[in-house]
């Protein structure tokens, strides 16, 4: 009987063992199933974050976009309106060169330190039923005009500016 209680022993053991082992790979397949899941879960999160990520850049680029185009197109109508000023500018200049337009001012006749003694009222031959006026010398009208011309050309930069400012704020 010591012999076959051996067996039974070994073949005890052999069960166990093998049982164990049937039982390790049980686990293995369980834990590799449970990982692949995990992995794939993993995969499928990376990919919606790529996905969002990729609809969140285009959305920016197309605002960029939209923003460029709507500067370039700001930036023309200012050139524009600039070179517009400019032409009407030197057109004037011209004119007032040419004395096709003289610049004139108003006379305060009442004002007795004026030292320039005029009629309060217009002479009998003019035509104009209006206040005296003096005619300005031709350099100084055109300095007049220079000035003028730089405060258009200032505003036409400032209305530019506080344009870009507005466009890139929203």
């Amino acid at each position: 009987m010591g012999f076959l209680t051996s067996y039974r022993l070994l073949g005890f053991l052999l069960l166990l063992a093998v049982s164990a082992g049937v039982a390790w790979q049980v686990q293995a397949w369980r834990y590799g199933t449970q990982l692949e899941r995990q992995e794939a879960q993993h995969a499928e999160a990376l990919s919606q974050q790529s996905q969002s990520a990729q609809r969140q850049q285009k959305a920016e680029q197309d605002k960029r976009l939209a923003l460029e185009q709507q500067l370039s197109a700001s930036d023309q109508q200012h050139t524009r309106e600039l070179s517009d000023a400019q032409r009407d500018q030197a057109h004037l200049r011209d004119r007032l060169a040419t004395a096709d337009v003289r610049l004139s001012v108003l006379l305060d006749t009442s004002d007795p330190t004026n030292g320039c003694p005029m009629p309060a009222t217009a002479t009998s031959g003019s035509v104009v039923h209006a206040a005296p006026r003096a005619r300005l010398d031709p350099a100084h009208a055109q300095r007049i005009i220079g000035i003028t011309d730089d405060g258009d050309n200032a505003l036409i930069a400032l209305r530019a500016c506080q344009a870009y400012v507005q466009a890139v704020t929203r």
